[in-house]
């Protein structure tokens, strides 16, 4: 469950950390680089990436969940601009699994 929180609210980084974790993300949700311009949309959530599917050129980016800066209004806000996300090299599927951990138990270190 999604913590509900006015809608606009901004968050310290660290409230915003202690309020979501990775399963708390949403596939459709908006993923936006700190420039303010839309990377994608979320395809598909994993314990430590993000699948994002950009279209055009680009195609998806596994975006790591250590470039997550903040999410608020069902969208994720990058801790780096649109191109600089796109430059990343963040086409390639991890080499490990990165199976979502559902239990509450297993995702408590997993926080954004």
């Amino acid at each position: 469950m999604v913590p509900a929180f006015p809608v606009g609210t901004t968050l310290p980084w660290r409230e915003v950390a202690r309020a979501m974790r990775m399963t708390d993300l949403r596939r459709g949700w908006a993923v936006m680089g700190n420039d303010g311009h839309r990377l994608g949309t979320v395809k598909a959530v994993g314990q430590n990436f993000v699948l994002t599917a950009c279209g055009g050129r680009i195609g998806d980016l596994y975006v790591p969940a250590s470039a997550i800066a903040n999410v608020r209004d069902e969208a994720l806000h990058l801790n780096l601009a649109k191109h600089e996300a796109e430059a990343m090299g963040w086409e390639q599927a991890p080499r490990e699994p990165d199976a979502l951990e559902i239990a509450p138990e297993g995702d408590l270190h997993r926080h954004i």
